[in-house]
């Protein structure tokens, strides 16, 4: 663990690639400059069971983590990493990467491909710390640049980076600890 800005603790890469591995998850981190790709496989099956995508972007207030997708699996349904599970993982790694690269605020949209699952993904994100920043529907211009940006329609959500490590830290502690 590493300690934040006001004290707390917080999992470092190796906390949580070691949490992966006792849990029989082989994380793989892989980035091409500002770009990143997180697969996370079952070391038991070695079968994929998710990827998470996105970049560093450099933005008047600083840089940001922009998280562009998180894909899982149906096999991910029978696995029980954690409260959470996989996508915890994948975002784990894609948040601690952003806190090492200097970022402050996390961004992304929680598609709205159909209102059932679209309101499953606001939820699931709201209790992983991202809050609600705009609903993207099409009808504004200021719309316009988000779609382009995120490529469809939903609500954006932001976080504070270092806030997210320590509410998730607990679930990244070593075996030694």
């Amino acid at each position: 663990m590493s300690v934040s800005s006001n004290g707390v603790s917080i999992p470092t890469m190796e906390d949580i690639m070691e949490t992966s591995r006792a849990q029989n998850l082989d994380l793989k981190f892989q980035k091409l400059g500002p770009l990143f790709r997180i697969t996370a496989k079952s070391m038991d099956t070695k079968r994929e069971l998710g990827i998470a995508e996105g970049g560093i972007r450099v933005w008047v207030d600083g840089k940001i983590l922009h998280l562009d997708s998180i894909r899982l699996n149906r096999e991910t349904l029978s696995v029980r990493k954690s409260i959470f599970g996989v996508g915890l993982f994948l975002g784990a790694v894609a948040v601690r990467h952003g806190f090492d690269s200097g970022c402050n605020t996390a961004q992304l949209l929680a598609i709205n491909d159909t209102d059932l699952y679209h309101s499953k993904l606001v939820r699931f994100y709201s209790r992983m710390g991202f809050k609600v920043v705009h609903e993207v529907d099409g009808s504004s211009i200021r719309d316009l640049a988000h779609m382009l940006v995120w490529g469809g329609k939903g609500t954006r959500m932001d976080a504070n980076v270092e806030e997210l490590l320590v509410k998730w830290c607990t679930q990244f502690k070593p075996r030694n600890s």
